[in-house]
């Protein structure tokens, strides 16, 4: 391990190239599904896409929507006018001896992506982001003496979204990869499964002790945010430790190995001019005008940095405000923003949801103990329920808790929810000659705080509080509970 003082001495440069699946029903250039998770190898294919001699490619129109949703996510504009090329390179997934992209005119051009280290902003540049048609997969059974092609994959359409060189740390690159995955999703480009691969990450890395950029390594393909981290961290720790015995990093292409947690070589690097780019002769320019690029950005939702500049004005924190970000797009079926998003001009009970979400829908969901039955539509109504139970000092905020973890667990709503309440035991007593007289017991059963509390020794007043509920069993109103005792003491 690279001590820290060394690792001061030099220069840490990171791009990361994405290739993101875009959520098109059928392939890029062919009428053939785009869901290959569970079919069968080679049966979503085509002539298209076993390279026959003579089949003509035909661009997806939702793909190219879906490029140009991505390019508003990434803080830029689609281009107008944008081309498909021919990357040669020649590998058994790759029937036509070229793979379909862009690279001298791209759809995209430019943008930024903000990432937040260490409390603070940083905006990350992008390059380019360009359409291309995947590849199929290669298999390798052990011990055979031969590979399998699934070409399922291949003409899936992706979109690929390359950095600028302005990474300079793990970390970093962890936070920009977390990133474009929110972009992605709130953007409906992608499903984002890194799972199944619908994102996959690039990540070059380079050291120097000069201003200049040093000698870059690949490690290709890597599918999990700590992954993209590790094997950042793995690179620049590894190169520092071979400069700094005199020896020189090797240009190449590296892949990641998660049981060992190292990066390993697997071939030299290409340059570009080892794919001998050509125009596409068989697909025309992609020509967009005004109106489809203003109807593109009117469809766009509410992005991650807009919901960050919402929830912080309701006095949410950052770490609150990541975790309801975060589970919006974690969660294919519950929704938590556009709950708020309804309720939002009511600041009190908006912020109060969005606690209730953050410490109590949010981790009964991630127990898998737990069995959420409760219908999302019926969440608004019976969050609305609780909130005037609590505001009508009719329960307490820990029998509020009790109460929304049951009826999650409930196949639909109670005709009324504080009948409901009241038959659990959960309404508080706000009967002041009943309190008083659990009040006036408590202070006989603790001398020593009542007598801190007449000697101003306020702290001993919440010991007598929490006494008084555990009397009552929660049920006394605790506002109530701490003026009848400041009453009797003071």
């Amino acid at each position: 391990m690279v001590s820290a003082e060394t690792r001061k001495q030099y220069t840490v440069t990171i791009g990361i190239e994405c290739h993101v699946q875009l959520k098109t029903a059928t392939k890029l250039f062919a009428a053939v599904s785009n869901d290959a998770r569970d079919a069968e190898p080679n049966t979503l294919i085509s002539h298209i896409c076993l390279g026959m001699p003579g089949a003509l490619p035909v661009l997806n129109e939702h793909a190219v929507e879906l490029a140009s949703r991505a390019a508003f996510a990434l803080g830029s504009k689609p281009s107008p006018f944008s081309t498909f090329d021919r990357k040669h390179y020649f590998y058994p997934d790759l029937p036509l001896g070229y793979q379909i992209t862009q690279f001298y005119q791209p759809i995209v051009l430019g943008g930024t992506v903000t990432i937040v280290i260490d409390g603070q902003e940083k905006q990350i540049g992008i390059t380019r982001a360009h359409l291309e048609a995947d590849a199929g997969k290669n298999t390798h059974p052990t011990g055979a003496d031969y590979s399998l092609v699934d070409l399922n994959r291949a003409g899936t359409p992706l979109l690929e979204i390359v950095s600028e060189p302005d990474i300079h740390s793990a970390a970093e690159a962890r936070a920009y990869a977390h990133e474009l995955y929110l972009l992605m999703k709130y953007a409906d480009v992608s499903d984002a499964d890194l799972y199944h691969g619908n994102m996959r990450f690039d990540v070059n890395v380079s050291v120097s002790k000069t201003n200049e950029l040093g000698t870059r390594t690949e490690t290709k393909n890597l599918n999990s945010f700590r992954s993209v981290e590790k094997a950042a961290e793995y690179e620049i720790n590894r190169q520092i430790e071979l400069l700094e015995k005199g020896q020189k990093i090797d240009q190449e292409t590296r892949g990641w190995d998660e049981a060992k947690q190292k990066t390993l070589s697997q071939r030299g690097k290409e340059q570009a001019h080892d794919y001998r780019y050509m125009p596409e002769p068989d697909i025309p320019p992609v020509e967009l005008d005004e109106a489809f690029i203003e109807r593109i950005f009117k469809s766009l939702p509410a992005m991650p940095s807009d919901w960050r500049q919402k929830l912080t004005s309701l006095g949410l924190d950052a770490s609150q405000t990541a975790i309801l970000i975060d589970a919006e797009v974690d969660s294919p079926v519950v929704n938590y923003l556009p709950l708020l998003e309804k309720v939002i001009s009511d600041k009190s009970y908006a912020k109060q949801l969005a606690n209730w979400f953050v410490n109590i829908e949010i981790p009964f969901r991630s127990d898998e103990a737990n069995i959420v039955e409760l219908p999302n539509e019926a969440r608004a109504p019976m969050y609305h329920a609780v909130y005037e139970l609590v505001t009508g000092n009719k329960l307490s905020s820990s029998n509020a808790k009790l109460l929304i973890t049951e009826l999650l667990g409930h196949n639909s709503l109670p005709e009324s929810v504080e009948k409901y309440a009241d038959e659990q035991g959960l309404v508080q007593v706000s009967d002041t000659g009943e309190i008083e007289k659990i009040v006036v017991d408590v202070i006989t059963a603790n001398p020593a705080a009542a007598e801190d509390v007449r000697n101003g020794e306020m702290k001993a007043i919440g010991f007598l509080v929490g006494q008084v509920m555990k009397a009552s069993q929660g049920k006394a109103n605790p506002g109530l509970a701490q003026e009848l005792l400041r009453k009797h003491l003071m």
